[in-house]
């Protein structure tokens, strides 16, 4: 299947998980996963958040930042990527001067239909 996320409308999310200014993402939901494209203007943030029951993936496509992984910080930039399972906690923080974009996908841990 192929779908164009340029296309998509992007959802504007103020102080998505408790963070800072805002969250900018196309994002497409087809129940079994979350894939977005996500951007960062300078000085947001994702706030710190736990994946009880899911996981999370995230490649950096653009910009620099940093991770807060498991009360650690983890520097990223273009072409690191960033994990998360399930049972773990991470933020994401836009600490530079230029915009982070990423790309993302959250498995919701369901089986596709058969």
């Amino acid at each position: 299947m192929i779908f164009d996320l340029k296309n998509e409308a992007e959802a504007i999310i103020p102080s998505f998980k408790g963070g800072e200014k805002e969250f900018r993402a196309k994002i497409r939901d087809d129940g079994m996963n979350k894939i977005l494209h996500g951007r960062l203007v300078p000085g947001a943030t994702i706030g710190v958040h736990t994946h009880e029951t899911d996981s999370e993936i995230i490649y950096f496509l653009s910009g620099s930042g940093h991770m807060l992984y498991d009360g650690k910080k983890e520097p990223v930039e273009a072409g690191v990527c960033h994990y998360c399972p399930a049972g773990h906690s991470h933020g994401m923080i836009n600490d530079s001067d230029g915009d982070l974009i990423f790309f993302a996908v959250v498995p919701s841990g369901q089986k596709a239909p058969r």
